[in-house]
């Protein structure tokens, strides 16, 4: 999976002589916009952001791009999708036949919503257990939460969980984001959402921009209609599927989000204030986010005895979904694959390595350098990776001083 991100005034995509030609935007006179040039058959790019200001896209283009399968996406200022334009869809119209009398019979309704917010607190722990690590305050308990779901038969009580669980989840998330963010509640105590009046709502609300584009070209491929969903109602402004479909991956935009926190790679300077004093990504922001999230969809995770990455999951259970749907499948559950990670960079890990003495470590044939240099890791609040051979050594010493 690879994004090509356009921002800025006079985007420029025509046809010529074959080959695509694209011109990113500028934000001055002085400075040089990137271009890209594409031979036919040789499009290594899936999906075109578009966050610019203005510029010219030629049909020529548009049917280059959709002739080579590459989705073409139109973000709004504030980082909600507002369009995309998909490759041709699957025209199996008994899949999405299928999926219009699942959705008027209300027992298969409340079966598949609940199997898609069970795949979001189960992903929610996920996030919430890997800050644990880190940050000690973070305290969460879904259980009850998880039983009264198994209970609960109307989509209105689904949601009243759904939102219960998200309200507890963003509570305790907050708690490892430094104050200079200035993070607000990602909603209120009702379970609705609220604007993006900081920066890591403002990425957040980007972040699943894109991951609804991934969605929608994930039900695009097998041919379901996106407005129809089990979860959420259909309205005639939303993609209802692909929001039911965001919900057991918006752990990845998280993860996104949280890593270009702790490593400070962005600030600041890389968001700009309306004048209705919402909050939007600069070009450099919006480019440090899409990578970011690029990387977290392009990991690899274990399903089905392979190693597909996460996009391709998402395909997966698109595909899985419509297999239900026709019966072809008997069973859904979006639970698979499980998923968990560890820190390297713990509290625990951290009050270790601050714990070692320099004698202790040179018993373990390590310099003094080498610990030096990790104690100033283990003070910093950057995150931090250990070598294979760094944590044995980690491992004897803990049992040189339980020996002791």
């Amino acid at each position: 999976m690879k994004f090509l991100l356009l921002n800025g005034h006079g985007i420029d995509m025509r046809v010529n002589g074959s080959k695509l030609h694209i011109k990113d935007g500028r934000f001055s006179t002085t400075e040089e916009p990137e271009e890209y040039m594409f031979s036919p058959k040789r499009m290594d790019v899936d999906s075109i952001i578009i966050y610019g200001k203005n510029g010219n896209l030629t049909l020529d283009a548009i049917r280059w791009l959709i002739k080579h399968n590459v989705q073409i996406s139109i973000l709004n200022w504030d980082g909600k999708l507002l369009t995309t334009m998909l490759p041709p869809e699957s025209t199996n119209i008994k899949t999405k036949f299928a999926q219009y009398h699942a959705f008027e019979n209300q027992e298969n309704r409340i079966k598949m919503a609940r199997s898609f917010i069970d795949a979001k607190i189960d992903k929610s722990t996920v996030v919430l257990d890997f800050l644990n690590q880190r940050y000690p305050t973070v305290d969460f308990d879904f259980s009850e939460d998880v039983d009264k779901l198994k209970k609960i038969n109307t989509i209105g009580g689904i949601l009243g969980v759904e939102g219960g669980v998200a309200y507890k989840y963003w509570n305790e998330f907050s708690k490892a984001i430094p104050e200079k963010y200035n993070l607000e509640s990602r909603i209120n105590q009702s379970g609705r959402a609220i604007g993006a009046g900081d920066m890591v709502n403002a990425m957040l609300n980007y972040g699943y921009a894109l991951l609804e584009a991934e969605c929608l070209r994930a039900i695009n491929a097998v041919g379901l209609d996106p407005h129809v969903g089990f979860l959420h109602e259909m309205n005639p402004s939303k993609n209802s599927l692909a929001y039911d479909l965001q919900e057991p991956f918006r752990f990845l935009v998280d993860f996104a989000v949280l890593n270009l926190i702790e490593t400070n790679v962005i600030d600041k300077k890389d968001f700009i204030r309306t004048e209705n004093y919402s909050l939007r990504l600069r070009p450099s922001g919006a480019k440090k986010l899409a990578e970011e999230v690029n990387l977290w969809f392009n990991k690899r995770v274990r399903y089905q005895d392979k190693m597909p990455m996460w996009n391709y999951v998402i395909l997966l259970k698109a595909r899985e979904l419509a297999y239900y749907l026709t019966g072809k499948r008997k069973e859904i559950d979006f639970l698979e694959p499980l998923y968990a990670t560890k820190r390297q960079d713990s509290s625990d890990i951290r009050q270790k390595i601050l714990s070692i003495s320099y004698s202790d470590w040179k018993k373990l044939g390590f310099s003094k350098g080498t610990l030096h240099y990790m104690k100033k890791n283990a003070e910093a609040n950057k995150p931090f990776t250990l070598n294979a051979h760094v944590r044995e050594r980690l491992n004897q010493w803990e049992k040189l001083v339980a020996n002791a």
